[in-house]
């Protein structure tokens, strides 16, 4: 199983995990991460290194937040938009989605600064509604 990126990076999108990532797997948004499920060799390494606890291993995904491994597969480009279950995603993201009216996001292979107010922004919960579909770069 691979690992998944969940709710709590949206608006942080800190990227130690990136940079010890041995295969490369992480693609990025405009104000989030996603793990490709198909490139993630499930070596664990990027889970601790997450500032904000947003990474988890697919078993150990809180129920809460089971609708991110669809939107990992999905902007990764690892499933078609057209495939996804879109169900408990905000509706502007299963609307763009559904719609054909987004990109895979570019793969991320570096280090980059955290989002501005990302201490703040990592406090804050149920930020699903934020969640951009434009991809980052």
């Amino acid at each position: 199983m691979a690992y998944v990126v969940a709710e709590p990076c949206i608006k942080c999108k800190y990227t130690d995990c990136v940079a010890v990532c041995p295969v490369e797997c992480f693609y990025e948004g405009e104000n989030s991460l996603v793990i490709h499920p198909d490139e993630c060799i499930d070596c664990g390494a990027c889970e601790p290194e997450c500032p904000t606890t947003a990474i988890f291993e697919e078993s150990a995904l809180p129920e809460k937040w089971k609708a991110f491994i669809e939107l990992n597969a999905v902007f990764s480009g690892a499933k078609a938009g057209s495939d996804a279950n879109t169900a408990g995603w905000p509706e502007s993201v299963a609307g763009a989605v559904k719609g054909g009216d987004f990109e895979a996001w570019p793969t991320i292979t570096a280090t980059k600064p955290a989002m501005p107010d990302a201490d703040e922004q990592a406090k804050i919960e149920s930020k699903f509604a934020e969640f951009s579909t434009k991809p980052g770069g």
